[in-house]
């Protein structure tokens, strides 16, 4: 299997993700939000939620089960508070107006809540949380997605993926942004792994019959485990709550599957929160202290074989810089499923 990786810049990239999504009916301005989206996501070297997600989104637009214009309506606000229907349309717009919204209320009021309901697969969480850190918040962000994680001890799936984010804004540095699954990993990353041929590690899913296994082909048929054990499913019930019971968003089960149902919508949940932390001390304190944190835990010892203690984000934030600078790697498998879609569409391949 030919293993030579494609490489491409951001300024490649974006245009010409954008140009299939414009030619598959999005309007300009969601095209552009989608494209930069899965781009940054790749850079930062979460490439589950990157570019590999194009022809999934795109595939859900043609069939017509994913709305190509947009529809986001607010349904229901306070000054704080904002319950947002996202019309069916692409997860990425709708989350990225949400996150908008709640730091809009927050600069107003304090704080800002906005749950959604009505959407679809929205990315990469830390991208809206970051905005609201840029922003000057501290953001928390939560979704939830269709049955792929068994409960604690359970044989059947329920839960999704369910990630959940938060960005802590800096004075001087790169934010501190944190992302995770709550499930042992991100279903993208086992996806990725069967389109390239790779198995996976032990310990990130098991067989329909409950048996481990480091087979993606049987992982994705099977279960996926939550993440830690008993915390991980007791994180990911807290993301499926504030995901749909606050919004009406369908949970897990009830929810179509983004690969293998084109014909029943997702009803995505999501829930942003964002507050300022100048409601509980001066901005330069809260910024001295957040200094002083950050370099007491990256001072401490290392074990063996760690060269330094990392922030959280420090890695992504790191590797979005290298390919910035020196663009992306792109599986053989990805970059012929981007010439399909060229094709498909009447837009000019990438060279």
């Amino acid at each position: 299997m030919e293993t030579v990786q494609v490489r491409y810049t951001e300024q490649q990239l974006q245009p010409f993700l954008q140009q299939l999504f414009t030619s598959a009916g999005v309007e300009a301005h969601s095209a552009s939000l989608v494209s930069r989206h899965l781009v940054t996501a790749h850079m930062r070297g979460v490439t589950s939620h990157g570019v590999i997600r194009t022809g999934i989104y795109i595939k859900r637009l043609l069939k017509g089960v994913v709305e190509k214009k947009d529809g986001f309506t607010i349904e229901r606000e306070t000054p704080v508070s904002a319950t947002v229907n996202g019309g069916n349309g692409l997860g990425i717009p709708i989350a990225s107006e949400s996150i908008k919204l709640a730091v809009q209320k927050a600069k107003q009021s304090g704080v800002g809540m906005v749950a959604v309901t009505n959407s679809n697969h929205c990315g990469m969480l830390a991208d809206y949380t970051n905005y609201a850190a840029d922003q000057g918040c501290i953001s928390l962000a939560f979704t939830n997605s269709p049955s792929a994680v068994a409960p604690w001890g359970g044989l059947e799936k329920y839960f999704g993926t369910n990630p959940f984010s938060y960005a802590v804004p800096r004075r001087d540095s790169p934010n501190i942004v944190f992302d995770m699954a709550t499930s042992a990993v991100a279903k993208g990353k086992i996806i990725a792994a069967k389109n390239n041929g790779e198995s996976i590690p032990l310990g990130w899913a098991i067989t329909k019959d409950g048996e481990p296994t480091t087979d993606p082909v049987k992982a994705l048929d099977g279960l996926l485990l939550p993440v830690g054990g008993p915390k991980g499913y007791g994180i990911a019930f807290l993301v499926e709550m504030l995901s749909t019971a606050l919004s009406g968003a369908a949970t897990g089960p009830h929810m179509g599957d983004l690969y293998n149902d084109f014909e029943k919508k997702q009803n995505n949940g999501h829930f942003f929160l964002a507050f300022r932390p100048d409601l509980f001390e001066d901005i330069d304190v809260f910024h001295d202290r957040i200094d002083q944190l950050a370099a007491e835990v990256q001072s401490v010892s290392t074990q063996e074989g760690i060269e330094r203690v990392l922030l959280p984000g420090e890695l992504e934030h790191a590797k979005l810089q290298k390919h910035q600078a020196e663009g992306v790697e792109l599986s053989p498998v990805l970059a012929a499923e981007l010439r399909e879609l060229a094709l498909e569409l009447g837009v000019d391949p990438l060279d």
